[in-house]
């Protein structure tokens, strides 16, 4: 079951970058356009359990009963460098919403130094097996991907492609409102 997964995501994670066109080094992904998609309360389904080891050699667990912010990135991922500062920023501008890094296709030492040159302070798994459990449901679709979980554990919402300050504060204002 699981190989079907990985080889049904797999395409999707590894086709093209916006243009179709990778330069220099970096890895050929699809970039999503930034579209959200919002579910309405009553259409929601339960998120898998959130946790894993995290870069920084610790261990994450997601806390019940607290909105999740889940970014999908890379190092080598223009629209993930893109949008990091935003990222940043909305972790410290909502110090009561968990925000987590899911690493993906990148090395330890290449993400490390992504992590230093953006100021990152929240976590990032380094196992992106927990994006296999999304299936059936609003998955993680391009590089990078930002999906919000409610309080209920829930998925709530996703951007697909790079967020900006202002869309992803938009999404947390309307699902903490849900609650």
């Amino acid at each position: 079951m699981k190989k079907s997964i990985i080889l049904l995501i797999l395409p999707l994670l590894i086709s093209c970058s916006s243009n179709g066109i990778t330069s220099g080094d970096e890895q050929a992904f699809i970039s999503g356009n930034g579209v959200a998609t919002y579910i309405a309360p009553d259409q929601r389904r339960e998120a898998p359990e959130i946790s894993g080891p995290t870069l920084s050699g610790g261990n994450f667990e997601a806390e019940p009963g607290k909105l999740l912010i889940l970014n999908v990135w890379a190092s080598w991922c223009s629209p993930c460098r893109a949008e990091a500062a935003a990222l940043q920023e909305l972790s410290l501008s909502y110090p009561e919403v968990q925000f987590l890094g899911v690493l993906t296709r990148d090395t330890r030492v290449a993400a490390q130094s992504f992590v230093e040159r953006f100021g990152i302070t929240y976590p990032s798994l380094t196992d992106d097996a927990i994006l296999l459990e999304f299936h059936g449901q609003l998955i993680p679709n391009a590089i990078p991907t930002t999906l919000i979980i409610d309080g209920k554990s829930r998925l709530a919402a996703r951007i697909s492609g790079e967020v900006t300050y202002s869309s992803l504060k938009e999404l947390i204002e309307r699902v903490k409102s849900d609650e």
